[in-house]
């Protein structure tokens, strides 16, 4: 993996950002560790707290950290820590040689886990960090440089892509970097033991969630529902788990990079419009093991509106992550029934999206596009709909529907 370039990697490489300690957090699997060894220096320092050694070293003694690089002649000396959760208490270590040794070390610090750091109220370096988040392959790391109908990600040109993929395989595998270079037999063991191992490492160990047992039946309600509007009620009469615990399992989700909240677009003021969030899983492949569906073409069959709408969800969540916070993700539903499965708000614009998985859309599958840009004339100027057909076409003076490839 260490051969394919990510599209984060000229931000990390940035000039703009040499002079800060840079945060790079993302769920398990992204390929944090990979991208730390593609961008950092052949020389550089690495504390991997992976290392139960390593660890438990540092969690006893932290100024250890500080003793070691001080004792190193090199300036700039290039510092990675890998998993920097795990030592919450290595972040004071980091601000004090940072502010002692103005331009001594160049940090590069990664985390799976923002929930740890919340909860020991963790130093997160104000003033002094540029945070960075790494998502699940985009379709810009597999198609290389071919330039999105919605939502262009501004990144220097990418020399090779990663494999390109079939719709199928995306719906059904997902896009993390090890499960896209891996061999198809293995694919299913390689996702049922992501979540298994998952559990074990990051939530037990952790101590994210006091009863294991309770949020691994949660975690399954949870993918199955994933795209959907979050019914708290239901989940807590299915799963017997309080609705109180339901929502601190959904923060932890939320806070490990394995899901996301999807707000709904124009709630603020609105009696007519619904509130309740949808919530995303991160991954289409770890969504179905979760979820313990069969890697079949049955499933594609049973659920393809499902998985391709949580795809495209995905895909413009992760592309909205890239772009900063002046990008944001949304939702649309009315309490007559109108729904737009997502909104992309820009600077700019907010556009209404569909998602059908036809291969043949009609002006038919746009009736809640039209609808919604009539409701917000001044904010939203044209909609699409992403579908499964070849061209793209226009629908209606304002309406276009795209070929997922040119998502």
């Amino acid at each position: 993996m260490i051969g394919y370039p990510r599209l984060l990697e000229s931000a990390l490489q940035a000039e703009a950002s040499q002079g800060k300690v840079r945060l790079l957090f993302g769920a398990r699997q992204t390929g944090k560790s990979t991208l730390l060894q593609r961008v950092s220096d052949a020389g550089a320092r690495i504390f991997n707290l992976q290392d139960r050694r390593t660890r438990l070293e540092l969690e006893r003694e932290p100024h250890v950290f500080t003793q070691i690089l001080e004792a190193d002649s090199r300036s700039p000396a290039v510092v990675c820590v890998d998993e920097i959760q795990k030592v919450p208490a290595l972040l004071d270590e980091v601000q004090y040689l940072f502010d002692t040794h103005p331009g001594r070390f160049r940090f590069l610090l990664t985390g799976s886990s923002a929930r740890k750091l919340k909860t020991s109220s963790a130093n997160l370096l104000p003033g002094r960090a540029h945070l960075f988040l790494l998502c699940p392959l985009i379709l810009r790391e597999r198609l290389g440089n071919k330039e999105s109908r919605i939502l262009p990600v501004q990144a220097a040109a990418l020399e090779a892509g990663f494999p390109r993929a079939s719709l199928e395989d995306l719906l059904l595998f997902g896009g993390l970097p090890g499960v896209t270079l891996e061999k198809e037999a293995t694919r299913v063991k390689t996702l049922e033991s992501y979540v298994d191992l998952y559990l074990e490492e990051e939530i037990r160990r952790e101590s994210l969630v006091r009863n294991v047992g309770a949020f691994q039946q949660f975690l399954e309600l949870a993918a199955t529902e994933s795209g959907r509007v979050v019914n708290l009620t239901s989940i807590s009469r299915e799963s017997g788990v309080p609705v109180a615990t339901l929502r601190t399992y959904y923060q932890v989700l939320e806070d490990t990079f394995v899901g996301y909240r999807i707000p709904a677009f124009g709630a603020a003021g609105r009696k007519r419009v619904l509130t309740t969030p949808r919530f995303l899983f991160y991954d289409n492949g770890v969504r179905n093991a979760a979820a313990r569906y069969r890697f079949t073409t049955d499933l594609l069959k049973t659920q393809m509106g499902l998985l391709f709408e949580n795809w495209v969800g995905q895909e413009l969540m992760h592309r909205c992550l890239y772009a900063g916070r002046a990008y944001r993700l949304s939702f649309w539903r009315t309490a007559h029934g109108a729904e737009v499965d997502y909104v992309l708000e820009t600077p700019e614009e907010a556009i209404p999206i569909e998602v059908k998985a036809t291969a043949s859309p009609t002006l038919a599958d746009a009736s809640h596009l039209k609808l919604f840009l009539e409701t917000y004339p001044k904010r939203a100027r044209r909609g699409v709909i992403i579908c499964r057909c070849r061209e793209e076409r226009r629908l209606a003076h304002n309406i276009h529907a795209v070929p997922w490839e040119s998502l």
